[in-house]
């Protein structure tokens, strides 16, 4: 129940969000006669704010892969060292054998 009562809370705040992104423009007259246009974008804050998170949301996401695919770089980088290295080592090792057993 819980679940289902954030779950449609979510829902709610999100439609929201999309339903207020229209622009209304609206005139004042003030009291000597001249008038004002006021432009809203009609953005509650809540919509605001669920607009940001999905950004801030995005950037970690972009950020986290590229962190991965840094690590996974760095690790293959040392795995082909690694096993180069030992590779050299073998072959040192195996052509000693072969001259003392000569």
């Amino acid at each position: 129940m819980k679940k289902a009562l954030l779950l449609l809370a979510s829902f709610a705040f999100t439609t929201a969000a999309f339903a207020q992104t229209t622009p209304t423009t609206e005139v004042k007259v003030r009291d000597n006669g001249t008038e004002k246009t006021v432009t809203t974008t009609g953005k509650t804050n809540v919509g605001q704010a669920i607009e940001n998170t999905t950004d801030a949301a995005g950037n970690l996401v972009r950020k986290g892969a590229k962190a991965v695919e840094r690590s996974t770089k760095k690790v293959a980088r040392k795995t082909k060292k690694n096993s180069l290295k030992a590779s050299r080592k073998l072959k040192k090792s195996t052509a000693k054998m072969e001259k003392n057993s000569q």
